[in-house]
């Protein structure tokens, strides 16, 4: 496997007053200026900030220091063409550099941040579609350098395209080791400074956003979490606020970087304005405007904060993702609908073919579902929290499904509830497309919430376990039974036979 694509470098060119123009750097990609001064930045009042200029655009993005004196400034050009810089610093012999460099056309495999698209649903800036298959894999980079490579090479065949990982080393069941690096460097002591960063884990950090990134995975970075030992947690808000800040300038010029401000954020002791104070930082130091969540353990945040771009929730109730939407008119992501596993916990021992289920209930209630899975281990190497490589049954029935939605002719919309058909199916709607999920429920015949209009339409039966697509004839509508919610003011114009078992689906498609 190749590395990651490195931001390009503009290795110690900064010369006052003096413009430099570098190599081209590709439209969403990083743009990098290397500086070097006297002052490592461990001071906390010292600043470094660029100003990048093109046509009427302006964006300003700081710097952060990077050990042994050098100073780095990251931004992603959004616009082709030539790019001008200034550097402003309380470091005089940095204050007043200037340079420039050539933004030019993506690749074919660059399309670009992903952003929300049409209320409820995501593109990537370009305008491609872009459906969330997520897996969470919280610790995967503090696994040493085999289990990566490990876990890179299982992602790269996987349906996977959004990873959840924790920026901070996680100590849980399951995952007690001691990481290689902290974020902080260590006290005389041996317990972390809080005050002094270690730019060798923010290297390690990056070089893994880099590798998801060149294997077209959106990194769900999650900057808060409860579960240390070390006092992360424990910071206080002007030491969150400056790790905060620095995160961004290191990785905020990575186009698939996403901002999970917790996991299970009210597990933590954090006080509420301390949440509402990150959105505010993200509002002010993000020229990019990252897609930005904060999932929750038992109490749900307030989604309706306009800095919290998508709902990120953890509910084992996936027939609840209508009310969700409804209630707060953002994309809906159960990240985590319980785990695919063995374990004793309840949340990581459902099967595979619950798992998937859940996926098709969310799916076609207008939502979008996370995997994951915790099947024991002797060396407790589980997916969900080091990587490695996949035991479990749902990954290949999700590929399965994102091949059918990513069929469809765009995206899926909720059909509109009756009283009869929501009972029994969840089904959702694309232009000329429809798609029907039973679940539990085995009906012998279908005609609830199927295409009014006379036409030819194509029927195909779908069994999500077997992943087959199998074409079944359609027939007649059936005649007029008096029942309420039988649709005889709005008769189908056909109807199905159906094999009466449980967990199918069918796909309509008017020809």
């Amino acid at each position: 496997m190749s590395g990651p694509q490195l931001p390009h470098r503009a290795q110690d060119q900064a010369v006052v007053g003096a413009a430099v123009v570098e190599p081209s750097v590709q439209r969403w990609t990083i743009f990098e200026w290397s500086l070097q001064a006297s002052l490592d930045g461990s001071a906390r009042d010292t600043t470094v900030r660029a100003t990048f200029r093109h046509g009427a655009d302006a964006i300003s993005v700081d710097g952060f220091p990077d050990g042994d004196g050098a100073w780095r400034v990251r931004f992603m050009p959004h616009e082709t063409g030539e790019w001008r810089f200034h550097i402003s610093s309380s470091i005089a012999e940095l204050d007043g550099s200037t340079g420039s460099f050539v933004c030019v056309e993506p690749g074919p495999s660059n399309h670009g941040p992903v952003q929300v698209d049409g209320g409820f649903h995501f593109a990537y800036v370009d305008g491609t579609r872009y459906l969330p298959f997520g897996t969470t894999c919280y610790a995967w980079n503090h696994q040493p350098a085999r289990r990566r490579q490990e876990t890179l090479s299982t992602l790269r065949t996987s349906p996977f395209n959004k990873l959840r990982m924790c920026v901070f080393p996680k100590r849980y069941i399951y995952n007690a080791d001691e990481p290689e690096l902290h974020a902080f460097a260590r006290k005389a002591d041996g317990s972390l400074d809080f005050d002094r960063f270690e730019p060798e884990f923010f290297r390690q950090l990056e070089a893994r956003v880099g590798e998801l990134k060149d294997l077209g995975i959106e990194a769900d970075l999650i900057l808060f979490h409860p579960y240390d030992t070390w006092g992360y947690q424990d910071m206080t808000a002007e030491q969150d606020e400056r790790y905060l800040r620095y995160l961004i300038a290191r990785l905020g010029a990575y186009r698939n970087v996403w901002w999970s401000i917790a996991n299970e954020f009210d597990l933590m002791a954090k006080p509420p304005e301390r949440w509402l104070r990150f959105l505010e930082i993200l509002a002010e130091a993000d020229p990019y405007r990252h897609l930005t969540s904060i999932h929750n353990a038992e109490r749900m945040f307030d989604h309706d904060h306009p800095g919290i771009t998508h709902v990120s929730i953890q509910s084992w109730d996936v027939k609840r993702t209508r009310e969700w939407r409804e209630r707060f008119g953002k994309p809906i992501i159960n990240d985590e609908p319980e785990y695919e596993g063995d374990v004793p916990l309840p949340w990581g021992n459902i099967s595979a073919r619950e798992l998937v289920h859940r996926y098709w209930v969310t799916l076609l209630d207008g939502g979008h579902a996370g995997h994951g899975e915790t099947y024991l281990d002797d060396h407790d190497i589980l997916w969900w929290s080091k990587g490695g490589r996949l035991k479990g049954e749902s990954p290949p029935r999700i590929a399965f499904l994102r091949r059918l939605m990513e069929e469809a002719s765009g995206p899926l919309e909720p059909l509109e509830p009756s009283w009869v058909w929501t009972r029994v199916s969840a089904g959702a709607v694309a232009p000329g497309t429809w798609f029907f999920y039973f679940g539990e429920h085995q009906p012998g015949r279908w005609t609830y919430g199927l295409p009014t209009e006379d036409g030819d339409y194509a029927v195909d039966l779908i069994d999500p376990w077997e992943m087959t697509v199998t074409p079944i004839p359609v027939s007649p509508p059936p005649p007029p039974t008096g029942l309420p919610g039988s649709h005889e003011e709005d008769p189908p114009a056909f109807s199905v036979d159906l094999p009466a078992r449980p967990y199918l689906a069918i796909r309509v498609r008017k020809l």
